[in-house]
């Protein structure tokens, strides 16, 4: 876009939160590929772990009000008004995440926690072998093969109904300003 006609922007993500987004993701889905096990699947998990809790820290910690949680989750009046809205073509632009983004984000940090909690006590003594600690790891871990095809569908359809690359955001960092009508939130 020509920079005469180019929109402001506003910072919205900061590159650590990318970086951990990122990284993240790339540790989930290579877990999935290499999904038999083995050093790298532990290695990984490991890793998956600790960017998730990492994460998790963040929403609770953080200064900034796009990163923590109480800045961008709603409760299910909000979340199910928000969801009727996008069912009917016209939810708000919102800056950070909408309700249904922030409770995805949710669903996929517990996930990538008890995935990987329930990995790490499967290969200790006490649970090796455990049949219930494997179902669990399993379970859990192959939900992200629904969650993640959902997250990204999600990212797409509100890149079109709103008119930006939410994908190219997750990687500047950036939004166009708010508008007349955008929520800030």
């Amino acid at each position: 876009m020509p920079e005469a006609t180019r929109k402001p922007e506003v910072s919205v993500w900061s590159p650590v939160l990318r970086w951990g987004h990122w990284a993240l993701a790339a540790c989930i889905l290579t877990c999935l590929l290499l999904h038999e096990g083995g050093t790298w699947h532990e290695g990984l998990g490991y890793a998956a772990l600790a960017l998730a809790a990492w994460r998790v820290a963040l929403g609770v910690f953080a200064k900034a009000h796009h990163v923590r949680f109480t800045g961008f989750v709603r409760g299910p009046v909000a979340t199910w008004a928000s969801a009727r809205a996008v069912w009917a073509g016209n939810e708000p632009r919102h800056l950070g995440h909408n309700p249904l983004g922030a409770w995805m984000i949710v669903a996929l940090l517990l996930a990538a926690v008890v995935t990987a909690c329930s990995g790490a006590i499967y290969t200790t003594d006490y649970f090796w072998g455990n049949n219930l600690v494997y179902g669990i790891h399993r379970i859990a871990g192959w939900s992200f093969a629904v969650l993640v095809p959902l997250h990204i569908g999600g990212v797409v359809l509100t890149s079109l109904m709103q008119r930006e690359n939410l994908l190219l955001a997750m990687f500047t960092g950036r939004k166009r300003q708010p508008e007349s009508g955008d929520r800030p939130l």
